[in-house]
């Protein structure tokens, strides 16, 4: 409990650099990183002693951390607090806390309710019945076909090689059900990725587009920050993303194939695809990974879309994707110049 011989501090950490460098002095003492991506931080201290801290991202609090003399005195209890009345003037009421499994009880204990384990990593939710809610609504979303596939994208931009993907499940399988990573750290906002695959899958009518929601995590918003090992981040994300793919979203649909292109030039991409087929078969569901769509010899890479198009090298871009993209990136690129 907070007394009168505590005092909190909340700033933003993109501008309150003075302060930002103090938690994270104070997070590597215990082990932990500062995460970024982050706009709302409290800091509480002891006299000049900052002696506990956390911080919210969008709808997910991160980066909890209490000096060890003064933990079970309910600090984390009123971060907690803090970070969720911020959350609600942003109008965020579904939140998550990814922590280490040891934290379970801790954040149960605060009201949160376990979404999903794995070996490193544990996600909660402070909705009882929250993924619950959304396989029930994800489930009325059901077609019946005798083969039934999932696939996974980003699309930042949708390519040629999302497009021959997409066409080769379309082709093999009664329905397919396309997710959207749902995350706005892409060059192109999740609402402008979803509209170019929209567009760009018009012809294919057993292919049906959804967007990820939360409980689909991305590599760009996984926190990694109390995982030092850099293979043990990947295999983390891998484990509580599929299992909740798995054991969630795929039974809702009744998709037992997932999708996904080989990777040649993202090593924790490539990681993470052997991951999927070690642990999706375990529940009984396929993996096809399937070869990258090829130009002049070389994969396709939306990462290589995306410096093209900085580069305005406009005619090497529409070799690369399709028409339907290629018209709404020159829309998108006359709108920018118009600002």
């Amino acid at each position: 409990m907070i007394t009168a011989h505590y005092f909190v501090q909340t700033f933003d950490p993109t501008e309150n650099t003075l302060r930002k460098h103090e938690v994270i002095d104070f997070l590597k003492q215990q082990n932990l990183d500062f995460a970024s991506g982050m706009h709302f931080t409290v800091a509480i201290y002891r006299e000049e002693e900052l002696i506990a801290t956390g911080s919210l991202d969008r709808n997910v609090l991160k980066c909890f951390a209490v000096s060890p003399k003064y933990r079970h005195r309910g600090l984390t209890n009123e971060l907690v607090t803090i970070l969720t009345k911020e959350a609600a003037q942003t109008n965020q009421s579904h939140l998550f806390i990814y922590t280490k499994p040891k934290n379970r009880h801790l954040f149960e204990s605060l009201g949160y309710h376990a979404v999903e384990e794995a070996d490193d990593v544990i996600l909660l939710e402070n909705k009882t019945n929250g993924i619950a809610n959304f396989a029930n609504q994800l489930s009325r979303n059901y077609i019946s076909g005798k083969s039934i596939a999932g696939m996974v994208m980003n699309c930042n931009p949708f390519t040629k090689g999302h497009q021959y993907l997409i066409q080769k499940a379309a082709s093999e399988n009664d329905v397919v059900h396309l997710f959207i990573v749902q995350e706005n750290r892409s060059l192109f906002q999740t609402e402008e990725r979803i509209e170019m695959v929209r567009r760009g899958i018009a012809s294919l009518d057993n292919v049906h587009l959804h967007c990820s929601g939360d409980y689909i995590i991305s590599n760009a918003t996984f926190p990694s920050y109390f995982i030092k090992d850099k293979e043990t981040v990947i295999k983390a994300h891998a484990q509580l993303d599929l299992k909740i793919f798995a054991k969630q979203i795929a039974p809702a649909l009744k998709i037992t194939k997932r999708y996904v292109g080989e990777e040649p030039f993202s090593r924790k991409t490539a990681i993470y695809n052997q991951f999927m087929h070690q642990i999706l078969p375990g529940f009984g569901m396929e993996v096809k990974e399937i070869p990258r769509k090829a130009e002049n010899g070389t994969a396709i890479s939306a990462s290589h879309v995306r410096e093209l198009l900085m580069n305005n090298e406009m005619e090497a871009v529409r070799s690369l994707v399709p028409t339907t993209t290629f018209d709404y990136l020159c829309q998108w690129k006359k709108n920018r110049r118009e600002r």
